[in-house]
């Protein structure tokens, strides 16, 4: 599913299905744009013992990623993304052969970057995959859109349940048109459809074209800014993308994915669960631990308190109808150290010898 793609055309297959997966439910941040994440505590979000999995420059200047996708041209993101190492990229395989913007550099040259084939034929009820045959998509969902991309990646890597965080999933008119409106007799409702609010602004007989001259629409926690037809543009795909996933509920929940916002007035919010961070940040904290607060006085001490639970002791059983244990997958590697394996006998049988020798007390002189 994954693949590493030089520009001297080596394609190489790298397996990360499942990487993150453990014996308990696999949790990551997803990071979002909207203006509600500078309000948010992102210190403690970076300092949280879970990925962060940004998507375009969501999250820049206040959260660094560990992992980051984008559907985006490559030319709007920053190099210093790209030839961080300690970032995991995965990218749509068409961006392989981009250039780094302002280097010479390929994309698919930078460390730590894997790329994915996409899907646009994927329907709502097989998103993460077919119920009827359980096997996953061989492809990436492609519903035109940077956070589909990443919840379907973070899916793949084996996280099982994403808080999604700077998600507001709609662009809010600036405080100025919302007082101009209101002389005018035209409440803004919260969440609404931007273009409605515009459409009863004209009605009312004030031009949005002069409410955009008075100040642009910044519809980012970073600094960018929209003008008003874009800005219609993207809010209404905000609403078509919320409703992708309100319809994509149960196929998510087949595959045992949780959506989680911990956004604030998101649109979210009407069809997924919403906790505020605080709450999530505590959540971690007691199943994984908070490092700040760990000490470190006495752990080289310890011996062997496990500080396993109380009871009797674990043991891993085999069921005798197994069969024998599985196998890794043979490797060139695995196969080099089965033509060892006499070699490999000999030397222990001689380190057995060596070691039934008497000690001896050999004197050296130094020199120099």
């Amino acid at each position: 599913m994954f693949y590493r793609i030089h520009s001297d055309g080596l394609r190489m297959a790298v397996d990360l299905r499942h990487h993150y997966a453990g014996t308990g439910r696999a949790t990551c941040w997803i990071i979002g744009g909207g203006p509600s994440l500078r309000a948010m505590p992102c210190d403690r979000i970076q300092l949280s013992p879970v990925p962060k999995f940004a998507v375009n420059l969501c999250g820049f200047g206040l959260i660094r990623p560990d992992i980051w996708t984008a559907y985006d041209p490559t030319a709007r993101f920053h190099r210093s993304t790209y030839l961080d190492g300690s970032v995991l990229k995965l990218l749509p395989s068409r961006r392989a052969t981009d250039l780094v913007p302002g280097t010479t550099h390929k994309v698919g040259d930078c460390p730590s970057t894997l790329f994915f084939e996409r899907d646009g034929q994927r329907g709502f009820h097989n998103f993460l995959g077919d119920e009827t045959t359980r096997e996953e998509n061989p492809g990436i969902a492609d519903w035109q859109d940077s956070l589909v991309q990443a919840i379907d990646l973070a899916w793949r890597l084996g996280f099982r349940r994403l808080f999604l965080v700077g998600c507001d999933m709609h662009i809010g008119p600036p405080e100025k048109h919302v007082r101009r409106a209101g002389l005018g007799g035209v409440r803004y409702q919260p969440e609404e459809l931007l273009r409605g609010f515009y459409d009863r602004c004209r009605e009312a007989g004030l031009d949005p074209a002069s409410l955009e001259a008075d100040e642009p629409i910044a519809p980012y926690h970073f600094d960018e800014t929209k003008s008003l037809a874009a800005a219609l543009q993207t809010d209404f795909h905000y609403y078509r993308v919320v409703q992708y996933l309100r319809l994509s509920r149960r196929a998510m929940s087949l595959a045992g994915l949780e959506l989680i916002s911990a956004t604030p007035s998101s649109r979210l919010n009407a069809f997924f669960p919403y906790r505020p961070v605080d709450d999530l940040l505590d959540d971690i904290a007691d199943e994984i631990g908070h490092p700040a607060r760990e000490a470190t006085r006495g752990q080289y001490s310890k011996r062997n308190e496990m500080g396993a639970p109380p009871g009797a002791p674990m043991k891993d059983f085999r069921p005798h109808n197994w069969g024998p244990a599985p196998r890794a997958a043979t490797t060139r590697a695995n196969v080099v150290g089965r033509r060892s394996t006499a070699q490999l006998h000999r030397e222990v049988r001689l380190t057995a010898a060596i070691e039934d020798l008497p000690e001896i007390e050999v004197p050296l002189q130094e020199e120099g």
